[in-house]
């Protein structure tokens, strides 16, 4: 394998670490590895070089963590989210904490008017 090559793939393999590194760094543990998310920035999508690249190594990096990944590209932001069903105890327990969260946002907005 030629030099360059060589180099690509190094360099291929070390953002699939650092992907999979932040994806995993993003899972709230109370979901045991549901619900996965990452949003990387215009910023630091810079960073990372060719988008293709980023994506596919993203897709790599959700492998490595079980995820059915997908990435979506919406105003600047790449989006990497893992696709699959969660247990139902886990779906129910992520719907409890947003019905609290609304609950919240409900009682902070209406102290506010």
């Amino acid at each position: 394998m030629p030099a360059k090559d060589q180099l690509a793939q190094r360099r291929y393999e070390k953002l699939v670490d650092q992907l999979e590194s932040m994806m995993q760094a993003a899972l709230k543990p109370q979901y045991k590895g549901f619900y996965g998310q990452l949003i990387l920035s215009g910023d630091d999508l810079a960073g990372m070089g060719e988008l293709k690249d980023v994506r596919r190594a993203a897709r790599e990096a959700g492998r490595r963590l079980g995820w059915k990944t997908t990435t979506h590209l919406t105003g600047g932001r790449l989006f990497v989210l893992d696709e699959r069903e969660p247990p139902q105890e886990i779906r129910q327990l992520a719907a409890d904490a947003t019905a609290e969260a609304m609950d919240r946002a409900r009682r902070t907005a209406h102290r506010t008017n």
